[in-house]
């Protein structure tokens, strides 16, 4: 699959991944629970996208993983909730990097 066609499944990735962030984040108390939403949706939303956009000659769960991470960074400083945001952003990227760009070793065109 080249780049331009995993945008449509990138989109769709962070806008599932975005959703289960918020579901997983409903019940808890915030001092500003509709920003702290927003945050959580817009952060998990880039991680599918961008794993969906970018070509790397990587197994695909490990280009996930790398950009669940990389991209889970800011928010786990800025709330200092490292555990549960790096964890949740390196299982999520790993899914979706997986189902996206294959489970093993690719090569690049």
């Amino acid at each position: 699959m080249n780049r331009m066609s995993n945008l449509t499944p990138g989109i769709i990735s962070g806008l599932i991944f975005g959703a289960v962030s918020i579901g997983l984040m409903l019940p808890m108390s915030f001092p500003d629970k509709t920003t702290a939403l927003l945050a959580a949706f817009a952060s998990r939303f880039a991680i599918g996208l961008v794993i969906g956009c970018v070509a790397l000659p990587w197994p695909g769960w490990i280009v996930g993983l790398v950009f669940g991470l990389l991209l889970s960074i800011p928010d786990a400083l800025v709330t200092k909730a490292y555990a549960p945001i790096l964890i949740l952003g390196a299982i999520g990227g790993t899914i979706i990097g997986g189902v996206l760009h294959g489970w093993s070793s690719r090569s690049l065109p």
